[in-house]
């Protein structure tokens, strides 16, 4: 029992940690509607600036403080609301998660461009030093990192609750989470309120992260990886709180520290159970809250009743098309395609040829996002798992059982199909929000202890992929394997279509649009729900594997659950809802890393950074950026058709020219028709 105590005592600081960002999740959840999965981000950012002025420019603890948790951090909350969230207030949950995963990809992308790529070591600390023992507690030195973290958690907390409780403030926020719009009707200063959740949260993350510095061996700009793990179990307490209890989310973060750090302890150290079952505990606990809490089930359920006066989503650009230019585009088309495929085979240098490769094969991937979330309306984040399943799959057999690589190709897309059913079986009872925080989970789960084994990810030294043949045709080139690629994705893509034209494909729209009307009249959500995992989680691994043959040696670095993450981003900024959008994802994902391959390695990252500004768009346009243009441009040109066949028409019938400007949307010009025409 005293071994077992001397085990748990660490574990309380380290939970405290994770109680501060259980907590503040829970306040942003409760004051503006919004699970912010980019809280580990901005406890990175903070962390950083702190040690970045405490050690480098030699400032005191406070006033590093001051700038870093008092200053930058709420600034950080602040413009997410004033510039992100004020403007989405009424916005769906997938929609608000989706503008967090942009904030999770951007702000550290964006760290390594300002402060440099640069690793830290001998970080700094706040209030009392870790390297001082102030006293024992049962035969555990207590240090003053383990002061500091306790006693600034507790004093933090209790705060807050005595904010919600006895506070005006508090009220209001509650208020606001209920109905913003009816809280509006009543006086209620609706921005304020959600203004001041946001700079409180973010001081919270700010806080977190710079607790959390001294734990820490070193500092890479470029991995905030501990963060993530810290994220990952403030949802767990936060979970277990039920996203609306402050005190609950205290002891459950702690309770979290205590439990990771008695399993750590007992397991024999260095063991490969020690190294999986460790990190993956956060995780598994998230899935078994998750699953098991009734309470989240109605987690993003709204209760706001003017929720029906929001207006339908925006329809396909295809449905704006007139009929005389269905030709024209289907042609232009297909002829933009011969010439691609032309160029690519001949006078294209070999530097670009490799891109296109992998252009073609992340489009392949990237219309499994089209499936689950274009198609299915859940949010998936974990594809990038589904495809390093195939990837895997087809590298051991290549290897070990000397199967051809286009057969392993297909029995890793089946294997992958095989395990997106059995997270979609997982998943049955919940959907949403919830269903995205699984999906994450294991995302986590595979980076951690499925892809770290010797049969599976090939542990440190990955899996080795050769090109593939048939017969005496050999895609061993860059240029041949084009071809291979491009057969793939066609076969895709006619796959998606046929899906998306199909039952499936309709019964899928039903449910998007009524549940309940949907289950009246004997649609199984289920059911759909369990097709649509399958059959994304299927063409992720052939993309996969097609990725780990294209790319020769992969890893689980190739894999991980950041990867997933970006690849929604991508996906949901040219066009979730289209195989066009999956393609152009693809394309513009692997050609743009190539042109950032000539500017210096800081500015490398910008890529994701461009992608994750468009995700911020997806609330107000969730059609895609891409795809929201195209639509606005095929308006014009619809516009500038019907005004011609207007001028047309009042030449033979004697009508004028105002009625050609009058559908142009602008003031008719009698004395100058033909250039208000010209202007449209």
């Amino acid at each position: 029992m005293t071994q077992l105590v001397n085990y748990a005592i660490p574990g309380v600081p380290y939970g405290c940690e994770f109680a501060l960002m259980a907590v503040g999740l829970v306040l942003t959840f409760r004051a503006t509607g919004v699970f912010n999965l980019a809280f580990g981000a901005q406890a990175f950012a903070s962390a950083l600036v702190y040690d970045l002025l405490q050690r480098s420019d030699g400032l005191p603890q406070w006033a590093a403080l001051v700038v870093a948790v008092g200053l930058l951090a709420p600034a950080i909350g602040l413009s997410l609301d004033r510039f992100l969230y004020r403007h989405i207030p009424t916005a769906s949950t997938t929609a608000k998660v989706v503008v967090s995963l942009g904030i999770l990809i951007a702000i550290p992308e964006l760290i390594p461009i300002v402060f440099g790529t640069s690793t830290r070591t001998n970080l700094g600390y706040l209030w009392l030093s870790p390297n001082i023992v102030y006293f024992h507690l049962a035969q555990t030195p207590i240090t003053g990192s383990d002061i500091s973290t306790l006693v600034i958690t507790v004093a933090v907390v209790l705060a807050l609750m005595a904010l919600f409780r006895w506070s005006t403030l508090g009220l209001r926020m509650r208020a606001v989470v209920e109905s913003r719009r009816l809280a509006q009707l009543e006086g209620v200063d609706a921005s304020s309120v959600a203004a001041t959740a946001w700079a409180l949260s973010s001081v919270l993350a700010g806080l977190a992260g710079v607790l959390l510095l001294p734990q820490m061996g070193s500092l890479d700009p470029t991995q905030p990886l501990e963060f993530t793990a810290l994220l990952v179990a403030g949802l767990t307490a936060a979970a277990v709180a039920s996203m609306s209890s402050i005190p609950v989310a205290l002891v459950a973060g702690i309770a979290v520290g205590v439990l990771e750090t008695v399993v750590q302890q007992e397991l024999p150290s260095g063991s490969v159970l020690a190294q999986g079952v460790v990190p993956s505990l956060p995780f598994v606990l998230l899935v078994a809250v998750l699953l098991v809490n009734p309470r989240l089930r109605n987690l993003e359920r709204s209760t706001d009743p003017l929720v029906a006066v929001d207006p339908p989503p925006a329809a396909p650009s295809v449905t704006l098309r007139d009929e005389r230019l269905v030709l024209p585009m289907r042609w232009g088309w297909r002829l933009l395609l011969v010439a691609f495929v032309v160029s690519s085979l001949t006078w294209v240098p070999d530097i670009w040829v490799f891109p296109f490769d992998q252009g073609l094969v992340f489009s392949v991937i990237f219309l499994s996002i089209t499936l689950v979330t274009g198609m299915g309306g859940e949010l998936s984040l974990c594809q990038a798992t589904f495809a390093g399943i195939g990837g895997f799959t087809v590298g051991q057999l290549a290897q070990h059982a000397g199967l051809s690589v286009l057969l392993g190709a297909v029995v890793g897309g089946l294997v992958a199909a095989a395990a997106g059913a059995v997270v979609a079986l997982l998943v049955s009872r919940v959907s949403g929000l919830l269903l995205t925080l699984v999906t994450l989970t294991f995302a986590l789960f595979a980076d951690n202890v499925l892809f770290q084994f010797s049969w599976s990810g090939g542990g440190l030294d990955g899996v080795q992929v050769p090109r593939p043949a048939l017969g005496p045709v050999s895609f061993a080139s860059d240029r041949s394997f084009l071809l291979l690629a491009l057969v793939v994705l066609v076969a895709c893509m006619g796959l998606v279509l046929l899906v998306q034209r199909g039952t499936t494909g309709q019964y899928l729209g039903a449910l998007r649009g009524s549940p309940v009307g949907a289950a009246s009249i004997g649609i199984s959500r289920n059911r759909s729900r369990v097709t649509v995992f399958t059959l994304s989680a299927g063409v992720a691994g052939l993309g996969g594997a097609l990725y780990g043959s294209v790319q020769g040696p992969i890893s689980p670095n190739d894999f991980q659950y950041v990867v997933s993450l970006a690849f929604v981003v991508v996906v949901v900024t040219t066009g979730v809802r289209t195989v066009e959008g999956a393609v152009q994802a693809g394309m513009a994902y692997a050609v743009l890393a190539q042109v950032l391959s000539y500017v210096p390695s800081r500015f490398q990252s910008l890529e994701f950074v461009l992608f994750a500004f468009g995700a911020l768009t997806y609330a107000a346009h969730p059609e895609g950026v891409v795809e929201y243009q195209r639509s606005q441009w095929m308006r014009r040109v619809n516009r500038l058709l019907r005004a011609v066949d207007q001028r047309r028409a009042g030449r033979i019938d004697g009508g004028g020219p105002a009625e050609a400007a009058t559908l142009l949307g602008r003031p008719a010009s009698l004395g100058k028709p033909v250039e208000a025409v010209g202007r449209g």
